[in-house]
């Protein structure tokens, strides 16, 4: 049996593989790191081909090793996987893949892990899907009778497919705000928001501040109510490279829609405005049906936490869940949730 069972192998994933094997878990034999994925990378290797290491928000160093050296043109969905696959082989971190882990069940002594390469026991599990695999789109009236395109963030790949139509861009998120930028360059754009933007500048994002929103975030968890995004509790922030989308008028928000028609969207107004493809930049979920056989939610809909673990088992950790759900937090969260276990099991063997 495994002492520690990682599950995923994006940023958090080796993260705590990291500190897990430079406090004496021994690779292979008591700790390995489960990635569905047939590649390293995470979730970067699927990120549209557009995205450049100039556009991206930021790559934490993973413990150990800085991030490269960036020209900032570099298509971020292959030199992010780069630093993962190298960062991988030196420290010669146990990921096995593709392995998918499609549920885990309490046993006497610890979990059992179904797989799609089989059965693993482990005594301690630390979860680190992320949210790739659960994008949320949610439902309107109407929504099944669209007959354009409808697609979700996870699914874009670039601009020049939108040439010529009428784009309607959902979301205030930062991903809305990135792809209405270069959209808008060939196509028409319509900007919907469930609550107007708030914006901020860079002056206010200090370490501080830094501090209060992951105090936010954090609060929520605690409570065992579903985590929200940074973006919700930070506000936008317009970038150099998206100025020019601003000075086009692209940002100009309307409210949402109340329905949607075979060829677009209804207000509550009477309103209607035809496009071709409806782009839903609505977020992730964080993808933790496989842990649903533990019954860790609460009746609210999130899981409590204590720090990383869990409040309904300290065996389980959750990293990059929350509050560590950015890179800089799931770095942190890598190494609390490997020392909590390495003390924990030490106890529980003495």
């Amino acid at each position: 049996m495994l002492d520690v069972a990682v599950i995923g192998a994006g940023q958090a994933g080796l993260s705590a593989a990291y500190h897990l094997v430079r406090m004496g878990f021994t690779p292979y034999d008591e700790v390995v790191v489960l990635d569905r994925n047939a590649e390293p990378g995470g979730a970067w290797q699927h990120r549209w081909d557009s995205l450049t290491m100039h556009d991206a928000h930021g790559i934490a160093n993973l413990p150990g090793v800085p991030v490269p050296s960036s020209a900032g043109a570099e298509r971020a969905n292959e030199f992010v996987p780069a630093y993962f696959a190298d960062y991988e082989k030196q420290f010669d971190l146990p990921v096995l893949r593709p392995v998918a882990v499609e549920s885990v069940r309490s046993v006497d002594d610890g979990f059992e892990l179904d797989t799609s390469n089989g059965l693993y026991r482990a005594a301690s599990i630390v979860n680190a899907s992320g949210t790739w695999d659960r994008p949320f789109i949610p439902w309107y009236p109407g929504i099944e009778t669209f007959q354009g395109r409808q697609l979700h963030t996870a699914d874009y790949r670039g601009a020049a497919e939108f040439t010529g139509q009428q784009v309607l861009v959902v979301g205030g998120g930062a991903s809305a705000v990135q792809l209405l930028a270069e959209i808008s360059e060939v196509a028409s754009t319509t900007w919907v928001t469930r609550r107007p933007p708030e914006w901020r500048t860079g002056e206010d994002f200090n370490p501080e501040y830094g501090r209060q929103v992951v105090a936010k975030v954090e609060e929520r968890v605690r409570a065992g109510l579903p985590p929200r995004s940074v973006v919700s509790v930070t506000g936008l922030h317009l970038r150099e490279q998206e100025q020019a989308a601003l000075d086009r008028g692209v940002y100009t928000r309307l409210p949402m829609f109340t329905r949607i028609t075979p060829d677009g969207v209804e207000w509550s107004d009477g309103r209607r405005e035809h496009v071709d493809a409806i782009l839903w930049a609505t977020g992730f979920r964080a993808d933790l049906a496989h842990l649903a056989p533990l019954h860790l939610r609460e009746p609210s809909g999130g899981i409590r936490m204590n720090g990383t673990a869990t409040a309904a088992d300290p065996r389980i950790h959750l990293v990059g869940y929350g509050p560590s759900a950015s890179t800089i937090g799931a770095n942190r969260a890598g190494f609390t949730a490997a020392r909590a276990l390495r003390d924990l099991l030490k106890s529980l063997a003495a």
